[in-house]
């Protein structure tokens, strides 16, 4: 399974280099020599990458002028998931049942949302987790601890 790593938003310059905004925070993702898949089939491959505000340059190769950058603003940039045994992936949260330490069950993950204190698990009775509460992730099955007042039992 492939996952959205990032997309190209536009050329920047004239010498083929884009602007690419990444949905991951492993900036490994644009490292030189790294290749990404494309929706169609297609791969790119960073020759160069670089800070660039909030943003990233890359230069993939075989894309040497503006007009060839062009072409691939909106481009989705697709990659394998990366085996990490302490993170937590969206792929991974999303149609997990949530249940608390104490066995309660309080539903199932039907979205993350970004969030600038901590992402938000959206759960399907649009109660929202901080994930800060999540204490793991097992067999389909994601473990909080809320704190008290966190659910409304009225």
């Amino acid at each position: 399974m492939l996952l959205e790593v990032g997309r190209v938003t536009k050329a920047h310059g004239l010498r083929g280099e884009v602007v690419v905004a990444l949905v991951t925070d492993r900036t490994d993702r644009l490292a030189a020599g790294t290749t990404l898949q494309t929706p169609g089939g297609g791969q790119l491959v960073v020759a160069s990458s670089r800070p660039f505000q909030d943003r990233h340059l890359v230069m993939f190769a075989g894309i040497a002028d503006r007009a060839a950058a062009e072409k691939l603003a909106g481009t989705r940039l697709l990659a394998e998931p990366v085996a990490d045994a302490d993170a937590l992936w969206v792929h991974d949260l999303v149609g997990a049942r949530v249940v608390e330490r104490g066995g309660r069950e309080r539903g199932t993950v039907v979205a993350v949302e970004a969030n600038p204190a901590h992402d938000l698990l959206v759960l399907d009775s649009g109660a929202l987790v901080p994930i800060v509460f999540v204490l793991g992730l097992a067999d389909g099955v994601c473990t909080i601890e809320p704190p008290d007042g966190l659910f409304d039992e009225g």
